[in-house]
């Protein structure tokens, strides 16, 4: 087998006792390289077993697998695995990497893939776009196989600093952007294209080069690998953290209807017309929340007053009217949540919710002005209906329509 030098910082891979290593960087930081290779390397010793997951993978065979299998070309070491399309196992030892997606349309994959027989280590790749830590959770305690080393790799470009990942393994724990080294039980590494320089294309260094010069936050971030304060593309600007109004008269509540892993929001709107001001406070935002829980909380904050409500649960808002709310489904018709952003977009907003600013910071275009990104919108999506309704209503039923 052919002999391979990874960047000194990635030794703490192969030495630290760590459970859980945390790789970051930016585009040609060599990380997902080092990480490969070192998953290969792994393989060599008896008795691991490791889970390789994306939040989406729809083919590992046609994705990630090749990467994979590259790293063993290169180490001349074809004869020693035997690939499948989901895993590959090496042959002197019986260790294998298993792929899979988190995210299904069932939505059970998490409890299928904590319940593999056999693995001590889970990598976690792009985990950025693991935005339930939920999720992570439910396999990271099902990684205690005993008489074995015990690890988790979380591999990410940094994205925004509301991410759970930067809250739980940095925020709390005062660790600096570009930090490398062990701190409780966490081992960081990271790395950027100055440390991959040798194996970089002369174009691509002139490339980024020039965005230093050019777009400086952007270099900071996509090719440092900096953590940002507000997400790139979102899709407010002209917003503000402030006290929510009380003396304005045209105010309604908003409810978006959430599920098991999806947060319920009330959501209290006021409006100033004439001076294009947008009031927003958050009232409630859970997660399991039942009919039973949503009307007490309803009741308890909006009283009899109006709530505009998502108009796909019927039923619940038959219930909560036979108990004495005062509820009305939002209308929905195609192009409705484009024509409800354009709406709040000419209006300045002032939020009053620490949920809310996490929301507006990490809300962006998956498309530019075509389509938003299905992420980050519960309460955005709650106040979308109450100021759908009060500005474009055409009766006090709230029978309205958008324009």
């Amino acid at each position: 087998m052919q002999s391979i030098q990874l960047h000194p910082k990635y030794q703490s891979l192969f030495n630290s006792d760590s459970r859980y290593f945390v790789i970051t960087g930016g585009r040609g930081s060599g990380k997902s390289y080092a990480a490969t290779l070192f998953l290969n390397l792994l393989t060599y010793e008896e008795g691991n077993g490791i889970l390789f997951t994306r939040y989406t993978m729809s083919s590992a065979s046609m994705s990630i697998i090749p990467e994979f299998n590259d790293k063993i070309e290169m180490m001349g070491a074809q004869d020693s695995f035997t690939i499948t399309k989901n895993d590959i196992k090496n042959n002197h030892t019986d260790s294998f990497i298993y792929f899979s997606g988190i995210k299904t349309a069932s939505g059970d994959q998490t409890a299928k893939l904590k319940s593999i027989s056999g693995i001590n280590t889970f990598v976690l790749d792009e985990a950025e776009e693991l935005l339930d830590e939920e999720s992570f959770d439910k396999i990271d305690y099902s990684i205690r196989a005993r008489g074995v080393r015990n690890r988790v790799l979380l591999i990410l470009n940094p994205t925004t600093k509301e991410h759970w990942i930067y809250q739980r393994f940095f925020q709390n724990r005062g660790i600096p952007d570009g930090f490398n080294g062990t701190k409780d039980n966490v081992t960081y590494i990271h790395t950027d294209y100055r440390d991959n320089i040798d194996n970089l294309s002369e174009s691509f260094v002139k490339q980024v080069e020039d965005m230093k010069i050019r777009r400086p936050d952007k270099y900071k971030h996509q090719i440092l690998g900096g953590w940002l304060q507000k997400a790139e593309g979102v899709v407010f600007d002209d917003w503000q953290i402030g006290r929510f109004n009380e003396e304005m008269q045209l105010t309604c509540y908003g409810l978006d209807i959430g599920f098991s892993r999806d947060e319920s929001v009330l959501t209290k709107v006021s409006i100033d017309k004439q001076r294009k001001i947008i009031w927003v406070k958050e009232m409630f935002y859970k997660k399991g929340l039942v009919t039973s829980n949503i009307y007490e909380l309803c009741q308890r904050h909006a009283g009899k007053q109006l709530i505009v409500c998502d108009s796909s649960e019927p039923r619940l808002i038959a219930e909560l009217n036979s108990r004495g709310l005062n509820v009305t489904p939002t209308v929905k018709k195609k192009g409705s949540i484009l024509a409800g952003i354009a709406l709040m977009q000419d209006y300045n907003i002032n939020l009053d919710g620490e949920n809310l600013v996490k929301e507006f910071n990490n809300y962006v275009w998956d498309v530019r002005g075509i389509k938003p990104r299905d992420a980050y919108n519960h309460g955005v999506d709650s106040m979308r209906y109450a100021i759908e309704y009060l500005l474009l209503r055409t009766n006090p039923k709230g029978m309205y329509v958008i324009k």
